[in-house]
């Protein structure tokens, strides 16, 4: 699959996920075979005006390359100015998200709101592109209603302005993540437009993945909650598009995803604001593993990087001994 000049090798997608898509954790994506990788989304106006916290989410390193950036805003100039900068920091693509249905960017005029707007929605599109020379792309919803007009107007419009993919995940804004997605609507722009469509949503498994694939003829799948936690399905993806058979994760390299985690999260974010966010993202990693539960009581408490190592290895040990307790201390 091409996006403007880059080539993905393989057409998997790790969706924007705000909170969760940072860089150690798309890393982990990378390693397993990911084609591209997503930052958070990005606040626009926080770029521009200077936030601190808003610049740190787009660290990257060499490792998780290619890089797409997703940001968020209202403000023509303001969003081409951000985009600018992102491309300055050596990100590989600039997305703009008109998909977000979360009231407080709702009200703000961004996200899934530009999605009413399509004079705006050009506006953005004309001066984002104007000011990028890396591809633009786009990510949205099906819209306000389930007709899907929305989406193929704003898929329509983006095409024009010389965005070179976009992606659908087909919900309507008042499902957030409810209820299924309309595939249909994938195939129906993919039909309407001749740049690559990336279909998103209700991708549980790698069989999934295929059968989107098929019954909507999308040139790629993103990929966001059954991700987190389990990157292995970007591995089950790669082999099955290459015709490879699909293996479980073993609890041993669940384990050792664990630690590498652990290791990016210290390293990149520092001993304290990782030790706050394993306490509950370690939890992610365990699902459907024996005394997950217990395991998700054991880490509540973590201090630094050495005692989550140390609680993972002794979860690790209770595991492998079918007749142990699994009393972490």
């Amino acid at each position: 699959m091409k996006i403007g000049n880059l080539h993905l090798e393989i057409p998997t997608i790790f969706a924007p996920l705000a909170g969760i898509t940072n860089l150690p954790m798309r890393l982990l994506a990378k390693e397993a075979g990911c084609g591209l990788v997503c930052s958070e989304m990005i606040s626009s106006n926080g770029l521009v005006y200077g936030d601190a916290k808003t610049r740190l989410m787009l660290e990257s390193c060499p490792r998780e390359t290619p890089l797409s950036v997703q940001l968020f805003g209202y403000d023509p100039e303001i969003l081409a100015d951000a985009a600018a900068q992102v491309q300055a920091s050596g990100a590989a693509i600039v997305d703009i998200n008109f998909g977000c249905s979360v009231k407080k960017i709702l009200k703000s005029g961004s996200g899934s709101a530009l999605m009413r707007d399509p004079q705006r929605a050009q506006a953005i599109l004309k001066a984002v592109r104007a000011a990028i020379d890396i591809p633009l792309t786009i990510k949205m919803r099906t819209g306000w209603d389930p007709s899907g007009q929305q989406a193929f107007e704003l898929a329509q419009i983006a095409q024009d302005r010389g965005v070179q993919a976009v992606a659908i995940h087909p919900r309507i804004v008042k499902q957030g993540f409810s209820g299924h997605s309309d595939w249909s609507i994938i195939r129906q722009i993919k039909q309407l437009v001749s740049i690559p469509v990336i279909g998103n949503g209700d991708i549980i498994t790698a069989h999934d993945a295929s059968r989107m694939m098929t019954e909507t003829d999308c040139n790629a799948v993103m990929i966001g909650r059954s991700a987190i936690g389990n990157p292995f399905i970007f591995t089950q993806i790669r082999d099955m598009l290459n015709g490879s058979p699909i293996k479980d994760p073993s609890d041993s390299e669940r384990i050792a995803l664990m630690l590498r985690y652990v290791e990016d999260c210290v390293h990149y974010l520092g001993e304290t604001k990782a030790s706050f966010i394993l306490r509950s993202r370690l939890t992610w990693f365990a699902k459907g593993m024996r005394n997950a539960s217990h395991f998700r009581n054991t880490i509540r408490h973590i201090c630094s990087g050495a005692h989550a190592k140390e609680l993972i290895l002794a979860y690790q040990h209770s595991i492998k001994d079918p007749c142990a307790e699994a009393r972490i201390k």
